[in-house]
């Protein structure tokens, strides 16, 4: 494999100190992935001459209140401005905001929900579903990009980071919100206290403010080292938030695991001095996190020790299989796929190309390991020997896309949570 060569440029950053949600100094490092450039930020074609900016990958874990989070920050404004990730091109997470439309309408009850803000709105999906159903709908987003689309489609959304000075613009333009939600938005945040403060202003007494992200449990059974990245920060479990949230008079009413992205939890909140009542899925998840050690070093470090194996184990067998003159491609432009290529160092030596369903990645290169990115048709017309599933959790769904693939001898390579050929 090729060495990458791109110079690591310092930029602006800071390196944390203290826990975001308690304020404690015992952050405990457990695993480095080495430094990187961002994972969504793609190249052009006449960007691969020009040296990247690299940022470290270094998480540890708060032994005050137990919040997963990464040693170093990025300004927001490098990863968000513009931005790639767009569910509407996966039938699979249109498929989840539906359900998720249903049940937010079903769990307010008997309160009227008829004014939703949904915060890091991206395109749209969600707000689309909602106002369908006749509801009063605000997208927030900061990426220039996805605010145009979806107020192209109808979906009125402000170019705009949620905070507590959002939070009072909203307030004064559209009054309360019945329901707030921010689907994998709070795990990207540095400043929740900032962004609690505006929630806790913004929603109704008798509202709810949901949020769902990937689960810490999830990340540590599964082996989901690739979901560690710049842009999440925090890896969320129930009891830091619980920490978070109470400084606020906020408080969580219910828990729900999800199967999108790897695993997920879906938490309902609400002002202390609403009438919902908890439900006893909070105590039962609780009770998990101390059941799996979330609070030990110990389970750390054992999943550090896991991520270097199935590096060595997948670098082990892409190496043997190209040595045997086997063509070998990608499948997802993920940023959890570019965690993967920049931590194990493949680049184009050993993947030809990955193709992927978003049309603004097609023609671009990834960052760091600068393999080209092109439109899934291309895997329709040529059979490589296999094809490493970079977007596993919408495996599913694209290998089923992929059935000819499979029949003319085509192999799917899944690397999480282990080594695995379909």
């Amino acid at each position: 494999m090729r060495t990458l060569l791109n110079k690591k440029i310092p930029l602006q950053k800071y390196r944390r100190k203290t826990c975001r949600i308690c304020g404690s100094s015992k952050l405990y490092p457990f695993l480095s992935l080495g430094s990187m450039p961002i994972p969504n930020g793609f190249l052009e074609k006449s960007d691969l001459h020009k040296s990247e900016l690299h940022y470290p990958l270094k998480v540890c874990v708060c032994e005050s209140c137990f919040l997963v989070q990464l040693k170093h920050v990025i300004p927001a404004e490098i990863m968000f401005k513009n931005y790639l990730y767009i569910p509407s091109t996966s039938q699979t997470m249109v498929t989840h905001f539906q359900k998720f439309a249903d049940e937010i309408i079903k769990k307010a009850g008997i309160h009227k929900i008829t004014f939703v803000v949904d915060i890091g709105s991206n395109d749209g999906t969600l707000l689309s579903i909602l106002k369908k159903k006749g509801k009063r709908v605000l997208g927030i987003d900061p990426a220039e990009n996805l605010a145009a689309v979806a107020n192209t489609r109808g979906i009125k959304t402000m170019n705009a980071y949620f905070n507590s000075n959002t939070a009072e613009k909203v307030l004064r333009q559209y009054g309360k919100a019945d329901v707030i939600t921010a689907t994998n938005v709070i795990a990207h945040i540095d400043n929740l206290h900032n962004v609690i403060a505006g929630i806790k202003a913004l929603l109704q007494t008798n509202g709810l403010f949901i949020i769902e992200a990937p689960y810490l449990i999830d990340l540590l059974d599964n082996n989901e080292f690739d979901t560690i990245y710049h842009e999440h920060l925090s890896y969320l479990s129930i009891r830091p938030l619980i920490k978070l949230f109470d400084q606020y008079d906020l408080r969580i009413i219910d828990i729900k695991k999800q199967s999108i992205h790897g695993g997920s939890v879906r938490i309902f909140i609400s002002h202390k001095e609403s009438n919902h009542s908890v439900h006893p899925r909070v105590e039962k998840c609780i009770a998990e996190e101390k059941l799996k050690k979330l609070h030990l070093r110990s389970t750390y470090n054992e999943f550090a020790r896991r991520v270097k194996v199935i590096k060595r184990d997948l670098v082990h067998f892409l190496k043997r299989i190209k040595k045997d003159g086997r063509t070998i491609i990608g499948y997802g432009a993920s940023a959890k796929g570019n965690v993967l290529l920049n931590y194990c160092e493949i680049s184009t030596d050993i993947i030809n190309y990955i193709v992927d369903s978003t049309p603004y990645k097609h023609g671009k290169y990834t960052p760091g390991t600068h393999i080209p990115i092109y439109p899934e048709t291309k895997i329709k017309n040529e059979t490589p020997d296999y094809t490493v599933l970079f977007s596993w959790n919408f495996a599913k769904e694209i290998i089923e896309k992929n059935k000819k693939y499979r029949e003319r001898g085509g192999q799917f390579i899944i690397t999480i949570p282990y080594l695995k050929i379909v």
